[in-house]
């Protein structure tokens, strides 16, 4: 479960913390959401049932948590004469695509919320092309860390108590780091990277997958397009999502190709000066320190994967054996705290318009680990490059760029734990 209904969860949880009475009307049952909610014992009610409408009505306050919201807010305000009086609308999504499924309800509503100063300013943007004059002003409130995760994490919250203080509790990280480690079959000489999400092409992981081999390998990059054309990419930089449906439709005996990352204008061609220079600064994935890079890609189990996708990474891994001693997966990230405490750099490599804000950011930050991210949406406005992370720009270019700060992290230990300090105070 990632993304609104994890947000929203949380809120509810924080809201019943608090004496408040909160009922919870999910649009979606996918991704583990209904078992939570019933374990933390909250009222749930239909979506789009008289009922939940019906009590709706009643609320001091309706939070609608996703730019998905759209129909059921107009269903309400068609059923009410109290207007919009009630309504805070905290839209978590950053594509014009969700942009126009909601824009005709905006003013149902009393406040539009964003998660971040890029995703505010693209929204407004469309507002004003589209003409739409708001009632009110929108107001920004970004993710934050959960208290579980704050508390295992060693950072001040309301789980603390003196006998599991955030020194204590800093100390049993250290502890379920060395046990995760273990488990994972790494040693102190390992540099654990950990990328947390969907596994999609806006998230980046085949780019990850392909810088990877080149610090790997020390090879060039592929010469062919991956995923069956050679705009794949330029598709997700652009979000024209149309033709991926389509894929849904193809024989699983296909072989997907994989898609060429680097710029166009680099010459790898074997056996030439540029190349035998890139074979010699990536040589083993290996350090200064004598560090070897290990790379974790999660999660595998998300219900929000797009198949053919992962297909395409499986068969590239496939194509590349080499990679499997340095290529670790997990199935699901309920578990996150484990891994976050077990990794010593994060990778945000999201595509195209980039992270709304970055939930997984902030968390692996508080974990004190420095994060390599793409220089777009919300991740440049979290991470402030060369203190607490370093950044890199989109697509292919962006790939390369990537490669020389994974190695730069890997032959500089002292400049991870420095920039992971940064992140802590931060």
């Amino acid at each position: 479960m990632t993304g609104a209904p994890l947000a929203m969860l949380e809120l509810a949880t924080e809201l019943l913390s608090c004496g408040a009475t909160v009922y919870v009307v999910p649009l979606s049952k996918r991704g583990g959401l209904m078992s939570e909610l019933s374990r933390r014992k909250m009222k749930v009610l239909e979506d789009k049932s008289d009922l939940s409408f019906k009590t709706a009505m009643k609320a001091d306050l309706i939070i609608a948590g996703s730019a998905v919201c759209a129909s059921w807010i107009e269903q309400y305000a068609a059923r009410t004469v109290l207007g919009s009086s009630q309504i805070a609308w905290w839209i978590m999504e950053n594509r014009r695509e969700y942009f126009d499924r909601a824009k005709l309800a905006f003013n149902r509503v009393k406040k539009l919320i964003f998660l971040s100063e890029s995703q505010s300013k693209r929204w407004l943007a469309w507002c004003a092309e589209e003409h739409i004059k708001l009632k009110t002003q929108s107001a920004l409130v970004p993710l934050s860390v959960s208290d579980e995760l704050a508390f295992v994490a060693g950072i001040p919250c309301s789980l603390s108590t003196p006998l599991f203080s955030p020194e204590k509790m800093l100390e049993k990280r250290q502890l379920l780091r060395n046990f995760v480690r273990k488990e994972m079959g790494l040693t102190d000489n390992d540099m654990l990277v950990v990328s947390l999400s969907s596994i999609n092409p806006g998230k980046g992981q085949f780019l990850l997958l392909e810088t990877t081999r080149l610090l790997t390998e020390g090879a060039p990059p592929l010469n062919r397009s991956a995923v069956k054309s050679q705009d794949y990419h330029k598709r997700t930089l652009l979000h024209n999502w149309k033709q991926f449906g389509e894929w849904k439709k193809e024989s699983s005996t296909e072989v997907l190709q994989l898609p060429q990352v680097f710029a166009k204008g680099v010459n790898y061609k074997a056996g030439t000066e540029n190349d035998r220079r890139t074979r010699k600064l990536f040589s083993l994935t290996e350090g200064k320190q004598g560090e070897k890079l290990k790379v974790l890609i999660g999660s595998v189990g998300s219900k929000s994967n797009k198949v053919p996708y992962v297909k395409a990474l499986l068969n590239f891994l496939n194509q590349h054996s080499n990679l499997s001693n340095t290529v670790l997966w997990t199935p699901s990230t309920t578990r996150v705290a484990a891994l976050y405490a077990a990794a010593d750099a994060y990778v945000m490599n999201s595509q195209g318009l980039g992270e709304t804000f970055g939930r997984v950011t902030i968390e692996a930050m508080a974990f004190g680990l420095p994060v390599l991210g793409t220089d777009a949406g919300g991740t440049k406005e979290i991470v402030e490059h060369n203190v607490t992370g370093l950044l890199h720009s989109l697509g292919r270019p962006g790939a390369q760029v990537l490669a020389h700060n994974l190695q730069y992290l890997l032959n500089n230990p002292l400049e991870r734990q420095r920039m992971g300090s940064k992140e802590e105070r931060k």
